[in-house]
């Protein structure tokens, strides 16, 4: 039996306030005809559909245009709610939903029935486990120790009575310890929502969301797929996938990724202002029309750094400075001979230690032109 193993497609997002809605249309495109390729019998999506728990109905949309192109091929598809999605929202209409093969997972209430397929090697139960929390499970098992997330977990699994013997999957939407997280993620602090990859150990595959870059953890079998689109510049060198499970006879497990390719990529870029908008450099790539995020290694700041890159890089997101003054940790504090400085060179003090370098000969004479002119005004 074949899977495609999808998550975190975030639907209505906006980074840095541009919208993705047409780079997520495209990308979803590009995945119906990796499914066109590929033939798989079911579809994973493993959690976090939505980008926010009240999507807005852009994003609403481009879902169901997806759901409905899966439907169409016939295919079995699973759906169960991540962190960013509302349950409630994601389990809507699940029972009239199943009749048409597209399971939705529905909100936890204590035990979760499997949805059993068939093939030539025998039965596969696929067990959907929304997004929980340790509230979440010990609201149904009140006589259990439930105080961290891997406890939850376990417990929950603990009563899906798994048959061992036959094949088991599992969509499961939670941060297994050990797991690289980007700046896209939520993280809770200290990494209190860690779960242990053992809870999952009873299951020939388990399908992750929530983690960003596709990865597996301890056993090529528990696995992330990652987001089909980078959502951060922690993730600008992140090769964006989908994840092709194939089943056999039980203990026979193969995992391989299938390449994705952004209408737009996140690229970052580095350097002084007049080597980035050289012809040269830009000419022959992709960086005019990619999310771009520039850092400028000039020690003078540009005038309207923003407005100028932007003729060149269309769409760039994000500009920062990497020089003398930026890196310098260094603290302006009180110094015992001020009162013997002239305003000059107070200034000048201040500026260097400021900027982690003395002024220039221009700034300089500017300055001392500028206090000559203050102080003749004050008289």
């Amino acid at each position: 039996m074949k899977f495609i193993h999808l998550s975190d497609l975030h639907l209505g997002k906006r980074l840095n306030e541009f919208s993705l809605t047409e780079d997520q249309q495209y990308i979803l495109t590009e995945i119906i005809g990796i499914i066109d390729a590929e033939v798989p019998d079911a579809v994973i999506i493993a959690g976090d559909v939505y980008d926010k728990s009240v999507p807005s109905a852009e994003a609403v949309g481009i879902f169901d245009e997806f759901l409905s192109e899966l439907a169409a091929r016939k295919l079995e598809v699973f759906v169960i709610s991540g962190n960013h999605d509302s349950p409630e929202r994601i389990a809507f209409a699940s029972r009239i939903m199943d009749l048409s093969g597209i399971h939705m997972s529905p909100v936890y209430c204590g035990r979760i029935e499997p949805v059993r397929l068939e093939d030539e090697f025998g039965e596969v139960s696929v067990y959907m486990l929304p997004f929980i929390k340790p509230a979440d499970v010990h609201r149904f098992f009140d006589g259990s120790e439930i105080e961290s997330y891997t406890d939850a977990v376990r417990c929950a699994v603990g009563e899906m009575k798994v048959d061992e013997s036959k094949r088991n999957v599992i969509a499961a939407h939670q941060f297994v310890t050990g797991a690289r997280r980007s700046e896209s993620e939520e993280i809770s602090v200290g990494g209190s929502d860690n779960v242990d990859a053992d809870v999952f150990g009873r299951f020939d595959y388990a399908a992750l969301g929530h983690i960003h870059s596709p990865q597996s953890c301890g056993s090529e079998t528990i696995r992330y797929s990652g987001t089909p689109l980078k959502y951060s510049f922690s993730e600008a060198k992140d090769r964006k996938s989908v994840t092709v499970v194939e089943l056999r006879e039980k203990g026979s497990v193969s995992v391989r990724e299938v390449g994705l390719v952004p209408l737009r990529d996140l690229v970052e870029l580095r350097g002084r202002y007049a080597d980035l908008t050289l012809r040269s450099f830009y000419e022959n790539t992709t960086w005019q029309e990619d999310y771009t995020h520039i850092v400028l290694t000039d020690e003078d700041d540009i005038p309207d750094a923003v407005g100028k890159l932007r003729t060149v890089y269309r769409n760039l997101m994000k500009i920062d400075y990497d020089n003398m003054r930026t890196r310098s940790n260094a603290a302006v504090t009180g110094d015992g001979d001020a009162a013997s400085k002239t305003p000059y060179e107070l200034f000048a003090d201040f500026y260097e230690l400021q900027n982690n370098q003395p002024m220039s000969a221009d700034q300089a004479e500017y300055i001392r032109d500028l206090i000559e002119k203050t102080w003749e005004g004050g008289k």
